[in-house]
Parts: structure tokens; sequence; C-alpha cells
């Protein structure tokens, strides 16, 4: 009993210690090649703002039109023309028959991560880490992604710097710190998972989904909310991927907004939407885990 006690908070420590600030300061000299180092006038950013846009809204709008029989509500909420637009989407993609009879017949229902790879040329997966005790990882299982794609997201809710978090980081691996001290807790389990629920029910709007709760469960509608799961990179494997800031714009076509896998903690913030994604560093091809630099020095 003991013995197994102490291999559970040896295994929980391995993945917590990069989280806890004391062990940070006194290891973050030793293991350079885990280290980013961001010039300051670049801050954080691979590729543009516009460019992370225009991938998450390629993907998001593949999956609207893969889930269209299920849009009946929303759509009847947007305007007409926005209503026009999706009609002639759909007709281009699938001439020959309606969303109802496409997506209900058995064999022809289409998985979110063949929209991913219909869309961007590559799919993710979360399974088993290639690292010893690492738990799980994120690899791409079909397909290659080529540097400068967009290759997961963070998912988790958003949290200003003067927001309680203190009970939800207790023993969390899954706390993600911003350049500027925004917090996102991704983590799916306990008091985590109840908070992001309850924001997301506050948020909705009627038929509007502003955010995604489906990555809690195992059947997630975004395919790229797998970000939590990607691992620390070490001195022998270079890190494969890094994290990207991207603030959503208050244009994001609300009927898309049921793909972010983000939620806001706080209500009626003027602040746009904090996300993070992950961006190729270079070519990442089928079988390869994706590894980042969980410590990124700007300066």
């Amino acid at each position: 009993m003991p013995g197994a006690l102490l291999q559970g908070l040896g295994k929980w420590w391995r993945r917590y210690k990069y989280r806890f600030v004391p062990w940070i300061a006194l290891n973050l000299g030793r293991n350079p090649r885990t280290l980013r180092y961001v010039p300051v006038e670049l801050k954080d950013k691979i590729i543009s703002d516009e460019y992370v846009l225009e991938t998450l809204l390629r993907l998001f709008r593949a999956l609207f039109i893969n889930d269209f029989y299920k849009q009946s509500d929303v759509l009847t909420v947007l305007p007409e023309p926005v209503q026009s637009q999706y009609h002639d989407l759909l007709s281009v993609r699938h001439p020959r028959g309606s969303p109802p009879e496409y997506r209900h017949h058995g064999s022809h229902i289409v998985k979110p991560e063949e929209i991913l790879y219909e869309t961007l040329g590559f799919s993710v997966a979360c399974t088993t880490s290639s690292l010893v005790s690492a738990g799980r990882g994120v690899f791409v299982s079909r397909g290659s992604a080529p540097k400068g794609t967009v290759v997961s997201m963070y998912p988790g809710t958003v949290y200003q710097k003067y927001e309680p978090i203190f009970f939800q980081s207790i023993g969390n691996p899954f706390i993600f710190r911003c350049l500027d001290g925004i917090l996102i807790d991704g983590n799916n389990r306990g008091i985590s998972r109840v908070v992001y629920r309850s924001c997301t029910g506050r948020d909705r709007l009627g038929p509007l989904q502003t955010s995604d709760c489906t990555w809690l469960t195992a059947d997630a509608q975004n395919p790229l909310a797998v970000g939590q799961y990607v691992n620390n990179c070490s001195n022998e494997r270079a890190a494969n991927v890094c994290y990207q800031e991207l603030d959503v714009p208050t244009a994001f076509p609300v009927e898309l907004k049921q793909y972010l896998p983000n939620v806001a903690y706080g209500c009626g913030q003027p602040s746009p939407l904090r996300c993070v994604v992950l961006v190729a560093l270079r070519d990442i091809g089928q079988g390869e885990e994706l590894l980042s630099n969980y410590y990124t020095v700007v300066g």
C-alpha cells in the first residue's frame, strides 16, 4: 500500500512540477533546449493573428456544415444572407442530397477528425505518450502538418489576473499562464469541470452556444481541442510546436462560437476572449507526437 501511494505521488509530481514556481526557478537553466526565447517586439507570434483566424474559421465552417441537420434552431436566429451563405456552401459540398438525408444514414456520418483532415490535411489524436511517465500525449494521427499550421487549441476557462482560481488550481497540472498573466484552466475534472459548464450555460443566448463544452467529454466536436495534453520537450527531443495567444475579435461569427473551447470566468467583461493555439515549428509527419516548450522567456 505505501509503495503504491508513493508511486502515485511520484507520477503526480512528474506532471505537476512544471507548474510549481520554486521548482521552475531552480531548474530553469538546467535544460536550455526546453526554453523558448522570444523577442519583446514579436511577443509569442509565429504566424499572424489573421492567419490563425482564417484557419479556425475554415475548420469551424466545415464542422458547422457537417452538423447542418443539428443547426436548424441556430439558423432561425441568423440573418437571411448568412442562412443563404450556408445553404450555398452545403450545395457546393453535397450537391446531391439535403443535410438530413446525408447525415442521418449510417455510413455517411462524418466524424470531426475526418473534417479536420479534409479541411487542413491532417488530424490529431490524444493517446498514450511516447515519453516515459508522461501519461497522455497528442499525435498527428493522419496526414502531415506543415510548418506554421495551427495544430491544436488549449481549451478551458479563462481567468483574468484578479479573478479567483485558488481552489481550482490545487493539484491541477493544466493551468496555462499567458504572457500578460491571464490564466486558462484546461482541466476537465472536478471543480474545473463544474466551473466551465456553469460559465458556458450562463453565456448561452437561446439556441446559440458561445463556447464548446464537448471537449469535457469523449466526443469533442472540435478535434483541435486537445492542446492541454501536449507534453513538454526535453534536451533529447526538441519542441515541434509552440503556444501562440489570440484574442477573439468581437466580429467572430456568432454561429461558429459553439466550436470555441474557451469561456470567460467573469461575466460581462469588456475584454475579448483569450484563446491559445499551438503552431507547428516545422513539418510534422504522421505518427509524430506534438512537443512544446512549457517555458517562454520574453526579452
